[in-house]
């Protein structure tokens, strides 16, 4: 069990992406990445060098260090509506959050009746009682997660064509368009390409459309 939780940032919302998109869920963003460090002035050195996510620091929005995983844990249920309705839902992201989500914490969660969800570049093998995989991955990164219920790939990446990916054992396979000045062009392509490959399907982030976080 880790001494600290570090916490970025964490908020109720909508689930923007893939297959659980429009889902309520409680975002707990994680500080960290073993991919990037998150300065400005590593991102050339970077391995993931588009990630447009701060990760840096707990000073965002209900970030703060946890010295316990019930702490966290308490929390992360705190946020969801008092009505009850539905079942608990916490997506566990990032940075990398397999940096800090652990056995522990995973079981804390579990004590307060969440569902967890995960989102992971794949790097880390996912502990068990995770209830919900998704990985995506990044550049010429090892995945050592091919197993899951969704492999989402940021497209176009030179590094990490579709192809390498499409063997691996995932429910559900996305391509989501990289948002960057070229978003335009990207979303063109990655339709084009699951119109080609049917196997993949588009996933966009509604939330940005929609206007909330």
């Amino acid at each position: 069990m880790r001494s600290v939780y570090s916490v970025k940032e964490m908020f109720y919302t909508l689930q923007g992406e893939g297959a659980q998109a429009g889902r309520p869920a409680v975002f707990c963003r994680f500080t960290g990445c073993n991919l990037w460090s998150g300065r400005e002035q590593d991102r050339a050195k970077a391995i993931c060098d588009f990630c447009d996510t701060d990760f840096v620091g707990t000073d965002g929005q209900n970030g703060d260090k946890f010295r316990s995983p019930e702490a966290l844990a308490k929390r992360v249920r705190s946020f969801w509506p008092l009505n009850n309705e539905g079942t608990p839902y916490v997506v566990c992201t990032g940075g990398e959050p397999l940096l800090q989500l652990d056995e522990a914490l995973i079981a804390a969660f579990k004590a307060e009746g969440l569902e967890i969800a995960l989102e992971t570049n794949g790097t880390l093998p996912v502990p068990d009682g995770v209830d919900w995989i998704c990985v995506s991955p990044k550049g010429v990164s090892e995945i050592v997660q091919t197993t899951g219920h969704e492999l989402k790939l940021v497209y176009p990446q030179s590094q990490a064509l579709p192809e390498r990916f499409a063997d691996l054992r995932f429910d559900n396979y996305y391509l989501q368009p990289l948002d960057d000045a070229l978003q335009t062009a990207n979303t063109k392509a990655a339709v084009e390409y699951c119109m080609a490959h049917p196997k993949w399907k588009l996933s966009l982030q509604t939330h940005k459309f929609i206007g909330i976080d």
